[in-house]
């Protein structure tokens, strides 16, 4: 029995062994579309993919200095190479010599032809966008609860105002529901009017992660938004289609929060330089006419006049000096409002819900709301406050109506 007794690279490099022994596979041509493309200084790294699977592949810089062609995400492409083990991480890939572009993959094609037929109903032009609320106080998030883009997006957000209120419409920004819930969540801080600005998106991914919002019903949505949107998708170089809808794209949700809120201690010193300036042109335009009055009371020094005179600056000063209280009173205020509004918000942050013992459970990218939704055998990722814990599905117990 001990003969069949492998450790983990003796079986990688095993299996290795077999595929170089296939002749077939030395010169191999796969046809298939680019996907999850990176370019770095020593090889390319993407993946070959069609409607029944995917290839991951390597093309090392020997190779792809002497391939002229640099190709993109959603090309097609016929790639020629060998097929082999990286006993590291126990997984096989085309090593390729040579990519051939064969034309623009399905979903770039899908693409283009709903961007040139919305750009022609005129959804994409500049003056039908609206202006961003310079100073909104209420802000409306689609995204997933469980991202990264959420947690950017109120990190951000609470740095910036403490007291802005923030709104999440939890939704799915992946897969076959995804359009559908984005729509939904729009056109639902449309009816309830619940925020000044939404903000629309997810963290970055390639273009198949990203294909809910390239989809027509969500573009549509965020065109016909009279709620102000911010398109969020995390894509540094290429554009989606919302983020030609909406009417401000931000590369990323990070930048996306700091377009739609306002920095309070930067408003905060601009208002106080404005007081002063203000002060300054008032005392300014008095002791102009301190000079002209002084003039005059040389020229005619009657006392009457002049006594009048010092009665009226008496006034002006103590009206000065009210308005100058007032505009403290009403910054001290501010500053104990926004206290409140922060720690409002702290308490109704998903990340505090966390951090008190609550969790959320995760299985195969969905939270997991009943035990239909898992079998036995099945991984859950479970997420609390201080990271995530892996766990396997072993027995799963319906809870009756009664309680038992």
């Amino acid at each position: 029995m001990s003969d069949n007794i492998y450790s983990v690279s003796e079986l990688n490099n095993f299996i290795k062994g077999i595929l170089n022994k296939e002749y077939a596979l030395k010169n191999v041509q796969v046809v298939g579309e680019i996907s999850n493309f990176k370019q770095y200084p020593s090889a390319a790294y993407f993946s070959l993919k069609d409607a029944g699977g995917v290839l991951k592949c390597v093309m090392f810089k020997r190779s792809s200095v002497s391939n002229k062609y640099l190709p993109k995400n959603g090309d097609t492409v016929l790639a020629i190479g060998r097929i082999d083990v990286f006993p590291r991480d126990g997984v096989y890939q085309l090593y390729a010599d040579m990519l051939i572009p064969q034309g623009e993959g399905d979903l770039m094609q899908a693409y283009e032809k709903l961007k040139a037929k919305l750009a022609g109903e005129g959804l994409f032009d500049s003056t039908r966008k609206q202006e961003i609320p310079v100073n909104p106080q209420r802000i409306g998030i689609i995204t997933s609860p469980i991202g990264a883009a959420v947690r950017d997006i109120i990190t951000v957000s609470r740095r910036r105002n403490p007291g802005i209120k923030l709104y999440l419409y939890p939704v799915k920004v992946q897969g076959a529901d995804a359009s559908g819930e984005i729509v939904k969540a729009i056109k639902f801080f449309n009816k309830e009017k619940l925020a000044d600005v939404l903000i629309v998106g997810r963290g970055g991914g390639s273009i198949e992660d990203l294909w809910a919002f390239n989809e027509e019903p969500t573009v549509r949505a965020i065109a016909a938004s009279s709620v102000p949107i911010i398109s969020a998708v995390g894509h540094e170089t290429d554009f989606t289609l919302s983020d030609f809808a909406a009417d401000k794209r931000a590369a990323t949700p990070s930048q996306a929060a700091e377009m739609a809120t306002i920095d309070l201690e930067n408003y905060k010193a601009r208002v106080r330089y404005l007081i002063e300036r203000a002060q300054g042109l008032l005392l300014g335009k008095l002791e102009n006419a301190e000079h002209k009055l002084n003039v005059l009371e040389n020229a005619w020094p009657l006392k009457e006049p002049m006594r009048l005179v010092d009665v009226a600056q008496e006034r002006i000063d103590r009206a000065l000096e009210d308005i100058s209280e007032l505009m403290e009173t009403r910054l001290k205020n501010g500053e104990h409002d926004f206290s409140l509004a922060c720690a409002k918000l702290e308490g109704l942050s998903p990340l505090a819900v966390l951090a008190r013992g609550y969790s959320v459970t995760e299985s195969e990218g969905h939270v997991v709301t009943s035990v239909d939704d898992v079998a036995w055998g099945s991984e859950l990722v479970t997420r609390i406050g201080d990271g995530k814990i892996i766990s396997i599905v072993q027995e799963t117990e319906r809870q009756e109506e009664n309680g038992n």
